[in-house]
């Protein structure tokens, strides 16, 4: 029987380094190819004493696989968070250079950022900072509830939510320019969604106090997120109204905040639910009222029952601890973005019409 064996040899005049390729250790005539490819090397190697000392200018050297040491691959790991076979093949790429291989990672990593961008990221969580009197809360958004858990991820969140208590306003663009660990907070967002392999966004931000109030806030299982702020008070009583906030989810803070159009919209809902009972017009008109005060005081933080002893208003609470409401924000992780409903059996369909 006759085999035909192909074997690639080549070699450096200027590191002796010698590259040959060979069947897989499994393959029958393995044992044989590598005692014949020995051989040739050896000869190769023998002949690369006699050839010129220098490779043209023109021919770029490859450093072999196994010149790159492990605590390369371990230092652009911990550097970039990159794979280790993204690391392995960007360090030979570079000759081992760690700092080129890291700026080539990160070029890919942004090319893979852009590239994820387009995907839908409704999970995530909520996180929050304060600083000089302010606090905010930040949602940043990822595409799996797995992701929201990573370390790495919750992170992120929390540095995003530092820059964010630091800076004036609440500009998304000029937060991910902020600086974060040497960089922008964007190149730490694309860094991860290189090393994550999702969509992460800095969704929105949302600040509330100054030197001249008192503010506090609640984040409940990482998803909703309430800043609450008073004249007077304490950051703890402002925690407590922002757990009512959470759980009772009010549409506005006091009477005066509710808009003059959402109250004649709702008192003309009222009217005609009335007009046909037959009672007189000022009994009607005074049913309306009595109706809408409920309305109101259902739909008005301070006029609800305080959810955490059930014995007071909100208001009554603020009142007994010397402090006014000036207003809260609630926000939930996802809440505004139409999320993908995938169809398998549309999806099955479509494969056997061959779409």
């Amino acid at each position: 029987t006759s085999i035909i064996i192909i074997i690639i040899i080549s070699f450096s005049t200027t590191n002796g380094a010698i590259h040959f390729f060979v069947p897989a250790p499994d393959h029958q005539y393995h044992q044989l190819i590598m005692k014949l490819a020995f051989a040739l090397a050896l000869t190769a190697t023998m002949a690369s004493a006699f050839a010129p000392n220098a490779l043209p200018a023109t021919v770029r050297q490859s450093t072999s696989l196994s010149a790159v040491a492990i605590a390369q691959i371990k230092e652009l790991r911990e550097a970039t968070g990159a794979g280790m076979m993204d690391c392995k093949k960007v360090l030979i790429e570079f000759d081992g250079d760690v700092e080129a291989a890291a700026d080539e990672l990160r070029k890919k990593g942004l090319a893979k950022a852009d590239k994820k961008a387009s995907r839908i990221a409704a999970e995530g969580k909520i996180a929050m900072a304060s600083a000089d009197g302010k606090t905010v809360l930040v949602e940043v958004n990822c595409e799996t509830d797995f992701v929201a858990k990573d370390d790495s991820f919750t992170n992120f969140a929390s540095k995003a939510a530092g820059a964010a208590a630091a800076m004036d306003g609440d500009d998304i663009e000029a937060l991910m320019a902020s600086s974060v660990d040497g960089g922008s907070l964007e190149d730490a967002r694309a860094a991860l969604v290189s090393k994550i392999g999702e969509n992460i966004q800095v969704r929105r931000v949302a600040a509330r106090g100054s030197s001249d109030t008192t503010t506090g806030a609640y984040v409940h299982m990482q998803r909703i997120g309430v800043l609450v702020e008073i004249e007077g008070g304490t950051p703890e009583l402002c925690t407590d109204v922002a757990m009512h906030v959470a759980a009772m989810n009010p549409a506005y803070a006091t009477k005066e905040d509710v808009p003059a159009a959402d109250v004649e919209k709702e008192r003309a809902f009222l009217t005609e639910q009335v007009a046909d009972s037959g009672k007189p017009e000022e009994i009607i008109a005074k049913m309306v009222e009595g109706r809408l005060n409920k309305f109101l005081s259902e739909n008005c933080l301070v006029s609800q029952q305080y959810v955490k002893t059930n014995d007071r208003t909100v208001g009554k609470l603020l009142e007994e601890n010397g402090a006014k409401m000036i207003g809260f924000t609630r926000i939930a992780v996802g809440e505004g973005i139409e999320k993908k409903e995938d169809d398998f059996a549309a999806e099955v369909a479509a494969m056997a019409a061959g779409n």
